[in-house]
């Protein structure tokens, strides 16, 4: 544990800070799976819906900085992939 004060302060700020990240992270998860769930049970429609609330989720994540650009573009390409196979 810290002993001065700014680095006491330091600590509370990064754990605000992880329980942030940690939600954004869980909520683009969770839209990712609800979108591969709906693809896996033959859900074309729903499924294109659930894809623009992933890429949305995802780009939510991009922007707050807990994921990488590169990162949320290869998950967008990857979702898109499996979306396109399921129509063709």
């Amino acid at each position: 544990m810290p002993n001065i004060k700014s680095a006491k302060k330091r600590v509370k700020i990064i754990e605000k800070k992880t329980l942030r990240n940690s939600m954004i992270k869980s909520e683009y998860k969770s839209a990712i799976k609800r979108f591969e769930e709906a693809l896996e049970n033959g859900n074309i429609e729903e499924a294109t819906a659930l894809f623009s609330q992933a890429t949305k989720k995802i780009d939510q994540a991009c922007t707050k900085g807990v994921i990488v650009k590169n990162t949320a573009a290869r998950k967008k390409s990857n979702l898109a992939k499996k979306l396109n196979a399921a129509n063709a």
